[in-house]
């Protein structure tokens, strides 16, 4: 006899591969809250520690640092650890929301001692607000003019004893009376496939996800040399591997989501092997201006210069010239074609294997 009462709906159980810790403990799992923890870095961490240290018997807050480098390598989480380090509160904003003096003021006016203001992408922070941050780094003091004309006033106050931490991916667009008040300028690298492996390894116990050894290697040597792009790769792979196999991250599952993002084993995406496709097709290989390859892409500049570049460089597929951007002969093997040598009046097409003595007798 079936007791079930009537109303009962059949419920089927929920399957455990898409079920993960929530936000806040993956988050809490994957950002070290110590230089111990934190992987990569290793010379910007030593100094650091010793800062710190020193610092804290003194009995002083940190000496205002500013972070640099390109996006997604840690510059947030080390700002965290630094607070944590010091004992104080992370009071956290950007640059472009700091637009009139008075957002600045109500910010640093709530500050303690030894607490951490963090300003993400600083270089973006108005002119107007930039005067008004430079007293309060050196003598910890706020000058703010109230009303205008012959009525115009100006209020002072003290401010406890603070780090400001400064963040941000285009160094060479900040002022250099704000660079000059910074004590400690640090710029971050792009992390060895050896560090990103750690990396994925810690993310995947964070998103209780279990991962096989190649599948750590092959994300880790796509990554770009940046862990956001590591822990984003793992999460859609971990989508993958939910959706089309057991919940296990093996090395096939990396292949099958790499082929779905359209990302290659070198870690080139379609719109990086657009730029060198680009520049040899249209520009025979270069060199080619930013803004003209942007306007033939149809893509912004910024994103070019901050995204892509970078990585392309270090590829050693592109380099840059005073003339603007050409493609290296390793670009051209990249895409299976020959290099382009040009000459005064001629352009020379020289196979990939042309030995230098074959070379001379076409010249």
């Amino acid at each position: 006899m079936n007791n079930k009462p009537k109303n009962a709906k059949n419920e089927t159980p929920p399957d455990n591969r898409f079920f993960t810790p929530s936000r806040s403990q993956e988050d809490l799992a994957i950002r070290p809250t110590s230089l111990s923890s934190f992987i990569g870095q290793e010379k910007v961490k030593e100094k650091l520690q010793i800062y710190i240290q020193a610092a804290k018997g003194r009995g002083e807050p940190l000496d205002h640092v500013l972070l640099y480098g390109p996006p997604g390598l840690g510059k947030t989480t080390l700002v965290g650890i630094i607070a944590h380090e010091m004992g104080g509160q992370l009071r956290t904003t950007t640059g472009p929301t700091l637009e009139r003096a008075g957002d600045l003021a109500a910010i640093v006016s709530n500050v303690e001692n030894n607490d951490v203001l963090f300003i993400d992408e600083i270089h973006r922070i108005p002119a107007q607000v930039e005067e008004i941050l430079y007293p309060a780094m050196e003598d910890f003091s706020l000058h703010i003019v109230v009303g205008k004309g012959p009525l115009a006033k100006t209020i002072s106050m003290s401010l406890p004893r603070f780090t400001l931490c400064g963040a941000t991916t285009r160094m060479g667009l900040l002022t250099s009376p704000l660079r000059a008040r910074f004590g400690i300028v640090e710029q971050l690298s792009l992390y060895t496939d050896q560090e990103l492996s750690l990396i994925v390894r810690r993310g995947a116990r964070a998103f209780g996800v279990e991962i096989l050894d190649e599948a750590v290697i092959e994300i880790a040597r796509r990554s770009r040399g940046t862990p956001r792009v590591s822990l984003g790769l793992l999460k859609r792979v971990r989508d993958v591997a939910a959706v089309k196999g057991s919940g296990v991250i093996t090395g096939d599952m990396v292949d099958k989501a790499m082929d779905m993002l359209d990302i290659d084993l070198n870690g080139l995406n379609e719109s990086d092997r657009r730029i060198v496709r680009t520049i040899t097709d249209l520009f025979d290989g270069g060199p080619v201006g930013l803004s003209t390859l942007a306007a033939a892409m149809n893509e912004d500049t910024q994103t070019i210069e901050v995204y892509n570049e970078p990585f392309l460089i270090q590829k050693g597929l592109i380099e840059r010239t005073p003339r603007g951007r050409k493609v290296t002969n390793n670009g051209y093997a990249y895409l299976g074609k020959t290099p382009i040598i040009k000459t005064q009046g001629e352009t020379l097409l020289l196979p990939l294997d042309l030995d230098e003595d074959k070379a001379g007798e076409n010249a």
